[in-house]
């Protein structure tokens, strides 16, 4: 089949040749990498909506973070087309889910960009908290300075839906996360979709949750410095995020799942603004 509007993609074999580029064009890329996705689909059948669902959140995180030293973990492997295309196999992609072709879900025995063998669904986010922990044991977390030999800190990103969010995995692994001390980001991709249209009560609270993006801003500026002033440790911390989180659900009416849970919560934010996204995540890499 012959490849067609391929501009910027076409130069992209790896994630290094993507961070290359200017931010301001990104969002031809995505427009380029959702085509591709479709052209390919449309004749060798797969999943469209997931993985057209994170062009955007797929190359922001590609363009951000240091990958394939940098781990992503995705929740299901529908979600990785665009990853896959980005990550060397763009040539290959026709064989998706052909015999002797490449896998239709990440193996990190097809490449070293797929840091877990996914297939449904709700397992990341404990897949990454153990690449977080290991990261940490090995002072490579991404708030600790780089270790002697090693090429320097490694952040690990979970991604997961919010239909995969509602299994029971999925509370397994926040439950272990807020009780371990760990440096690992958690995106939640909200398309108010999963198999069929979301139901139950977990969809509608998803909907409702937020978080000012100026509050969230301050917020971080203000504990960095009280940090750095010796003011803060992280008992005292965590007595402030209960007081808080206190003070946000009798304003706002509302609790917060994750931060009662003592994880942090920023959001939501437009999962198809590229370049937005990418600012958003440089903040919170640091």
């Amino acid at each position: 089949m012959e490849k067609k509007n391929l501009g910027l993609l076409k130069e992209i074999r790896f994630p290094a040749d993507l961070r290359q580029l200017a931010v301001g064009q990104l969002p031809e890329v995505c427009k380029e990498l959702r085509e591709d996705i479709i052209d390919e689909v449309s004749v060798n059948p797969g999943h469209f909506a997931s993985s057209l669902g994170v062009v955007e959140i797929t190359v922001a995180l590609h363009y951000v973070y240091n990958t394939p030293d940098d781990r992503i973990v995705w929740d299901v492997g529908h979600q990785a087309y665009g990853h896959k295309i980005l990550t060397g196999r763009r040539e290959q992609f026709c064989t998706n889910r052909k015999l002797h072709g490449i896998c239709p879900f990440p193996t990190p025995m097809e490449s070293e960009y797929d840091t877990f063998t996914c297939g449904h669904a709700s397992n990341s986010i404990s897949a990454a908290l153990g690449m977080a922990v290991a990261a940490q044991r090995e002072g490579r977390a991404g708030d600790c300075p780089a270790a002697s030999g090693s090429s320097g800190p490694r952040h690990v990103v979970a991604v997961i839906g919010d239909g995969a969010m509602s299994g029971g995995l999925a509370f397994e692994g926040l439950n272990n996360v807020s009780s371990t001390p760990n440096d690992l980001l958690i995106i939640l991709n909200d398309n108010d979709m999963s198999i069929d249209r979301a139901v139950g009560g977990m969809e509608k609270y998803l909907l409702n949750l937020d978080t000012n993006e100026t509050y969230n801003r301050l917020r971080f500026k203000a504990s960095r410095w009280l940090y750095a002033k010796g003011y803060l440790n992280e008992e005292r911390r965590k007595g402030i995020l209960r007081l808080n989180n206190a003070l946000k659900s009798a304003i706002s009416h509302q609790q917060n799942i994750f931060e009662g849970m003592n994880i942090r919560y920023f959001g939501p934010f437009d999962g198809h603004d590229v370049k937005n996204i990418v600012r958003v995540l440089r903040q919170l890499k640091d």
